[in-house]
C-alpha cells in the first residue's frame, strides 16, 4: 500500500471491539460457541427473521457447509453466474459437482433470471444467485422457477447484509445463505462468516456438520449424556474472540450504514454528469432494492480505458481496482464448464473498476478522488470509444 495515499480499502474499529475481545478471554471461552458466538447469532436471527444462524469461520465456510448439508455429490449441476468469487464454485466443485455458469444483466451485474431456465437440466440440484454490491437478485422469479423445478436455492449474500428485496431481507429467500465479515465488507471481524438458514428442517444436522460431524450441539444444551461422532462434517467454528470483535460491530450497525451511506450518495452525485458525458456506466439500483452501500463501480467503455484510469488514479496515488476475472473463462472454469458463454460477464469484467471505499474515507479524500477521475484525460487517442459505449449502456 506504500505507493498509494489514498487506499483501496481500510479497515476499522467502530465501538467496543477490544473491550468485547478482553472480556472473551477473561471469561476462560476463547474457542467457539461461547457467548459472544450466540449474541451475535441472537442478533441475526432477530434482525433478518430467520429461525437460525451460525457463525462460521468464513462465507466460503458457509458455502461448503451448505453443499454438505444439501448432500451435494458427483454428478450433480449448481447454476452460478460466472462474475463471482471462486469460492460460490469451489464449495460445489469440492463435493464433485459441475458448475453450470449462467451470465449477468448489464445493469445491476446479477445473475439473469430470463437465462435461468435454459440451464436446467435433470442433474441440477441448486442455485446460488449471488447478490452484486449488495443489490438483490430477482428472488420471485428465481425461487418461483426454483420451485418449479423443485431445486434448492443458496443464496450467496457476502455483499449484501440486512439489505432488502421489496422489503424482505437478503439471504431469506433461499433455504440457506451465506454472509461474509471479511476486512473488506461492511461489518467485519478479519475473517468470518454466516449460514442463515431459512428451511427449519435443516438446523439440526447444520449445528452437527458444523461440529465435526458430533452432536456437541445437543450435549451443550443438555439434550444429551455425551456427544460422539454421528455425521460428516468439518471445524466451522469460529472462536470466540472473533465473534467478540464482530459483535461490537454488528451494534453499530447503523452507523457504519450511515457513514457508507453518505460516501455513495457523494460518489454517484459528484460522478453522475461526468459519468453521462463520457457514457461511463454508474451502479442500478432498482427502485425496489435497498442495497447496503457495500462498494462503488465504474463500467468505462473499454478495456483499454478501464485500465488507463486505474493507471491514472494510482500516479495521482489513489488506489483503484478491478474486479473477478470471470470463472468461465478461468483455467479451472474451462475445465468443468469448457462451453460456458457470458459475454456480458467478460465485457464488465474487463470495464469495471471499483473506487476507494470504507467507513472511514474522509471528504477531503473523496473529493481527491472524485476530482482525479473528472481530470481523466484518457479519452484522447483513443478511436472508437463512442460507439463502444453506446453498446455498454442496458
Amino acid at each position: 500500500m506504500g505507493d498509494y495515499r489514498i487506499v483501496f480499502n481500510n479497515p476499522s474499529l467502530v465501538g467496543h471491539e477490544l473491550t468485547y475481545m478482553a472480556d472473551a478471554i477473561h471469561r476462560g471461552h476463547s474457542a467457539g460457541n461461547g457467548i459472544y458466538t450466540k449474541k451475535c447469532q441472537d442478533l441475526l436471527e432477530r434482525k433478518l427473521g430467520s429461525p437460525k444462524v451460525l457463525l462460521t469461520t468464513s462465507c466460503t465456510d458457509a458455502l461448503e457447509l451448505s453443499a454438505l448439508l444439501l448432500d451435494i455429490k458427483s454428478g450433480d449441476e449448481i447454476i452460478l453466474p460466472s462474475f463471482t468469487f471462486v469460492s460460490t464454485a469451489n464449495a460445489f466443485v469440492l463435493r464433485g459437482a459441475k458448475p453450470v455458469f449462467v451470465d449477468i444483466r448489464p445493469d445491476t451485474l446479477n445473475l439473469d433470471a430470463d437465462l435461468l431456465s435454459s440451464a436446467i437440466t435433470s442433474n441440477t440440484k441448486a442455485v446460488v444467485p449471488v447478490h452484486y454490491a449488495g443489490v438483490g437478485c430477482e428472488m420471485d422469479r428465481i425461487c418461483s422457477l426454483a420451485d418449479n423445478y423443485s431445486l434448492a436455492v443458496v443464496e450467496d449474500n457476502a455483499h449484501g447484509l440486512f439489505s432488502r428485496y421489496r422489503n424482505k431481507y437478503l439471504g431469506t429467500f433461499g433455504c440457506c445463505a451465506t454472509q461474509s465479515f471479511h476486512e473488506s465488507k461492511n461489518v467485519i471481524c478479519g475473517e468470518g462468516g454466516a449460514l442463515v438458514l431459512n428451511d427449519p428442517t435443516l438446523m439440526e444436522r447444520a449445528e452437527i456438520l458444523r461440529q465435526k460431524g458430533t452432536d456437541r450441539s445437543r450435549f451443550d444444551r443438555g439434550q444429551v449424556d455425551k456427544y460422539t461422532w454421528v455425521d460428516i462434517g468439518s471445524s466451522f467454528l469460529p472462536s470466540d474472540v472473533i465473534a467478540a470483535f464482530l459483535f461490537a460491530q454488528l451494534e453499530r450497525y447503523e452507523n457504519i450504514q450511515a457513514k457508507r451511506k453518505k460516501i455513495w450518495d457523494t460518489y454517484f452525485d459528484q460522478l453522475s454528469s461526468w459519468a453521462e458525458e463520457h457514457q461511463v456506466q454508474l451502479p442500478h439500483i432498482p427502485d425496489y432494492c435497498e442495497q447496503s452501500y457495500h462498494m462503488f463501480y465504474m463500467i468505462m467503455p473499454s478495456a483499454e480505458l478501464r485500465d488507463a484510469m486505474i493507471r491514472h488514479l494510482k500516479a495521482s496515488g489513489i488506489m483503484a481496482v478491478f474486479h473477478y476475472v470471470p470463472l468461465h473463462e478461468s483455467q479451472m472454469g474451462q475445465r468443468l464448464a469448457p462451453n460456458s458463454v457470458c459475454p456480458v460477464t467478460s465485457r464488465v469484467s474487463s470495464c469495471l473498476v471499483r473506487l476507494p471505499f470504507y467507513n472511514d474515507l474522509s471528504e477531503s479524500d473523496q473529493s481527491e478522488v472524485v476530482n482525479a477521475i473528472q481530470c481523466f484525460d484518457g479519452w484522447k487517442g483513443y478511436q472508437g470509444w463512442t460507439a463502444r459505449a453506446a453498446r455498454m449502456t442496458p
